[in-house]
Parts: structure tokens; sequence; C-alpha cells
């Protein structure tokens, strides 16, 4: 939990600092954003990349070496003196993330019996989910309280934190079979999970343009002030835990086109309000809230969708899910700041909400084609 806590903060801990950031490294607002791409475009691409070239490690040391990597990166973004060698930085914790964070969920699911999976999962799971609502808040404050630099010391101290754990505590687990690269994107040719990944990810597209550049887009809000971001970074990150864990219940109730549907729906409404929404503080915290919680309850539903298409194949769907919710993550670094250049930040939320527009359109079209491929009742002759 301590090692996805870690890696979750790191992923996003720069947008609450992204001005100072752009400031130390004499780039612009939207140059500095695509240090938040160059992590997530690497943790994307590269997860099964690592799961292939490190599948016959122990799981132990695969944690141990993506650990020290990440470590060691973060290390190196505090101390670079140029804005280039800080992305080279931020591509290597990228790495990093991406050796760890499937295996933790992975080893953490196999340390206890079975009729404890779900919790063990909910646990390890849940470090990225408090990473939101803590670390990268805190990752704000302290950055506003020292500099952008004292942020990146303290994500790295929470990854040698974690590494001492595991050390103490982890015992050495065998690799699992290996499974090869083209077994991994094999979900893809089902047209169903393709359109499925679409929706995944025109919505956290949207989703993070807000994420990357919030504090640009509630500068009117703030005021440039870094606890105040702060305070909306933790508002938004508590309403996501409640929206990710409310969301399970009301997929199992709902279905999963009607929860993903109405928290998109609300979303993109959300979004395009925050013209007027970001200039003021209180209208502002209603914002951040409304976006947290329907921002965070879409990727249950989509995670069940996946599952119902093709249970055979749902542990390698979720795992591409899962990455292009961060290859989502890299693109809005780049629309965002293109976005800066043409409209301005106080209308990014509005190019958010027009990505959320089309995964609706993505989502209808999966559910048609989920449809047409159910099987036609069968008729009983008397």
């Amino acid at each position: 939990m301590l090692a996805t806590f870690a890696i979750g903060t790191d992923s996003f801990v720069i947008a609450g600092i992204l001005p100072q950031v752009a400031q130390s490294l004499e780039v612009s607002v939207g140059s500095a954003g695509q240090l938040v791409t160059a992590y997530a475009l690497t943790y994307a691409l590269l997860s099964p990349v690592v799961a292939v070239v490190a599948a016959r490690w122990s799981r132990d040391r695969l944690l141990l070496v993506g650990l020290s990597l990440f470590v060691i990166a973060n290390i190196g973004t505090a101390l670079a003196p140029t804005f280039g060698l800080v992305i080279l930085c931020r591509i290597l914790a990228g790495l990093g993330g991406a050796a760890v964070t499937p295996v933790a969920v992975a080893t953490g699911a196999s340390l206890v019996p079975e009729e404890r999976r779900g919790t063990a999962l909910a646990v390890v799971g849940g470090g990225i989910a408090v990473s939101s609502a803590l670390g990268v808040p805190l990752g704000a404050v302290i950055g506003s309280l020292s500099d952008w630099h004292a942020t990146m010391w303290f994500v790295a101290a929470l990854g040698v934190v974690a590494a001492i754990g595991i050390i103490a505590l982890v015992p050495n687990r065998p690799a699992p079979p290996p499974i090869g690269l083209r077994q991994r994107l094999a979900p893809i040719g089902n047209s169903r999970i393709a359109l499925t990944l679409a929706t995944t990810l025109f919505a956290f597209t949207g989703n993070f343009i807000l994420n990357t550049y919030v504090s640009q887009t509630f500068m009117g809000a703030t005021g440039g002030h870094g606890t105040t971001l702060a305070l909306l970074l933790f508002l938004a990150g508590a309403a996501g835990v409640v929206g990710n864990l409310g969301s399970g219940p009301l997929t199992d109730r709902w279905g999963n086109r009607t929860v993903f549907n109405i928290a998109a729906a609300i979303t993109m409404v959300d979004f395009a309000l925050t013209p007027w929404t970001g200039e003021y503080l209180a209208a502002a915290v209603f914002a951040v809230l409304v976006w947290g919680v329907a921002g965070m309850a879409q990727l249950v539903p989509q995670q069940d969708r996946l599952i119902g298409i093709s249970p055979e194949s749902a542990p390698l769907a979720i795992a591409l899910n899962s990455s292009v919710v961060f290859i989502g993550a890299s693109l809005s670094g780049v629309i965002g700041a293109v976005g800066l250049n043409l409209v301005g930040a106080r209308y990014l939320g509005v190019i958010g909400a027009v990505l959320f527009a089309v995964s609706l359109v993505f989502a209808h079209l999966a559910y048609l084609s989920i449809k047409r491929a159910q099987p036609l009742p069968q008729v009983v002759k008397p």
C-alpha cells in the first residue's frame, strides 16, 4: 500500500506545484505540464513491456528494483538543473512506477488466503486512491511552504519507506508463468473491448486536463496561493475516494452503462462551468467536490464492462484499461498545453467537457456492439 501510495503521489504531485516548477526552470506552464506527460506516457507504454522483460524475476526483487529506480529518479528530479534533465528523470520515475504498481497489486493478493483476496486488493489499490486525497495535497503544501524541490524529496522519501517495508515484511514470491507481449495486447482485437478502451481514453484525458492544470483553471479562486490550491486538491481527492468506493455498489445495482453515463455527464457539465466556478472559492469548492465524486466513479463501471465482455481475458483487459488511463493522463498534458495557448487557462475545463462528450459517444457505440454480440434467446417449440 505504501508503494502504491508513493507511485500515486508522484503521478500528479507536479500538478500542485506547476507554477513554481515553470518559474524555477524558466519555461512556460504548458511546457512544465509535459512533466506529467513524460511520467504518465512512460508508465502507460512500458507497463506491459516491463511485465514481459522481467517475467522471470521474483516479485520482491522486481518491487525493490522498481522502487530503487523510482527513488533515484525523484532525487534526480529535485537536483536536476535544467528542464531537459528533469524530463529525463520523470521518464525514469515513470519506468519505476510501471515496474512497481502491477506487481504490488498481484503480490498483495498472493499474500493472503483466497477469501481475503478482495480485502488485500482494496488495501493495495487504496494506496493510489489515498494518494489523491492526501499525498498530492501534502506535496502541494510542502511546495508552498518551501519550494518544489522539497516536494520531490518528499516523494523520494515515500519510496524509501515503502522499500524498507518490503525488505522487512514481504516474503519472496516466485514469478508467475510468463505471458508474451502479443498475448497481453490480444484483447484489443475484440471490437467491444476496443470501443470500451476508447471510452476510457477520452473520459480520462478529459479528467486529467483539469488535474494537470488545476492551478491555472482555479487561479481566480486560489489567488495563486499554494495552501488554498492544496485545500482544493485535498477536497477533490477525498471526494474521489467516495466516488470510487460508491461506484461499486451502484454498478451492482444499476449496471455499468447507467453509472458511467451519469457520472460522465455530470462531470461534463461540471467542467463546462469551470470558466465561472473557477473564479470564486466557494464555487470552486463545489466544483472540485462534484469532479472528485463523478470523475472517479467512472473507473469501476468501465472495469465491470470489460469483465462482462470477456471474463476469460478480464485480467489482461483490466491491465490495458489501466495503461489507457495513463495514456489519457499523458495526452492531457499535451492537449492542455495547446489549450492554454489557444483559449487560455479559464476555458481548459470546456475542452475537458468536449472530451467527455466524445467518451459518451464511444460508450454508446460499445453498448451497441455488446448488444449485437449477445446471443438471441432460444425459442422452445411445443
